[in-house]
């Protein structure tokens, strides 16, 4: 190997809520059963829910009872995603431990997923900052840059654009910032070149639409990257853009750095326990290869 990333990585899983929005509704009851899975497995920072309209994501409906039924485990960061002010206010009370929110650095998606302009998305941003930095303690705002490699509707992204944009993020009182391949239009090359521009202090959420999740978060390991959203089974996938796939498997993130001798604090076969259970109910296969054939080690008639 001719190049070496961070030694220890973060990763967040994203299934709780990103994995299961776009699938058929399951019971809260089930959703807490698969946090306790991935909780059991060893990750430390998921994403359990989000303060979204239930007309809208029905599956997502409940997540104030899921925060309370998962509870406050030690050292475990709990996060939740909202569109506007009054999602952040019920994920405030609901106890939530980090924001999350997304802005699309591509003008045509951010109407289509939020029906607002930019502008007024960096508003609303605004607005959500304000009142987790207010709160009786105080919560970090992660704003996701969705579409930061590329839009299905106005192609590549200028890298100088999404570093301007960037900016203003941390100007409304972002604390993190991670950058989205949304519809999986990244390639090494254009991971590699924002990441010049933005430096790695971010986080990258990949999807895996055209086959190149893994390789993508491999050239962002390499360029210096120390966190990453994942999903377990590789669910997922914006009902915006027609095609996306879901995120980056889990267990396939995990596989890879526990090859390359990067700390993730995540025990592989237990997370493959809770794929296995992600499948159960959602009800159909998982994207995710590594859940069927399971660790390159696995000896031959072991399932």
């Amino acid at each position: 190997m001719t190049a070496s990333g961070p030694t220890s990585v973060v990763i967040r899983e994203v299934g709780p809520r990103d994995g299961l929005q776009g699938e058929d509704v399951c019971s809260v009851a089930d959703r807490v059963t698969l946090v306790d899975a991935l909780l059991g497995a060893g990750v430390t920072h998921l994403e359990v829910g989000a303060f979204v309209s239930p007309k809208a994501v029905p599956a997502m409906a409940g997540s104030d009872e899921v925060i309370a039924a998962v509870g406050r485990p030690a050292g475990v960061v709990r996060a939740a995603l909202v569109p506007n002010a009054r999602g952040a206010e019920l994920a405030l009370a609901a106890g939530i431990d980090e924001l999350t929110v997304t802005v699309s650095a591509s003008a045509v998606y951010n109407e289509r997923n939020v029906r607002m302009t930019i502008d007024g998305s960096v508003g609303a941003i605004t607005r959500i900052c304000a009142l987790a930095a207010g709160a009786p303690v105080p919560v970090p705002v992660d704003v996701v840059v969705s579409c930061a490699f590329g839009s299905p509707y106005e192609g590549d992204m200028a890298p100088r654009g999404i570093d301007d944009l960037n900016r203003r993020l941390l100007d409304a009182g972002a604390t993190a910032l991670t950058m989205a391949d949304t519809t999986g239009m990244a390639t090494p090359r254009l991971i590699e070149g924002l990441l010049a521009v933005t430096g790695t202090d971010v986080g990258l959420h990949l999807h895996d639409t055209r086959g190149t999740g893994l390789l993508n978060l491999y050239a962002g390991w390499q360029a210096g990257v120390a966190r990453y959203d994942t999903s377990v089974g590789g669910l997922g996938g914006s009902p915006f853009a027609a095609g996306a796939a879901g995120n980056v498997a889990t267990e396939s993130a995990v596989a890879l750095f526990d090859d390359l001798g990067v700390h993730t604090g995540i025990d592989l076969q237990r997370l493959l326990d809770a794929a296995a259970l992600a499948e159960r109910l959602v009800g159909h296969e998982l994207p995710s290869r590594l859940a069927y054939a399971g660790p390159r080690t696995r000896l031959a008639g072991e399932r």
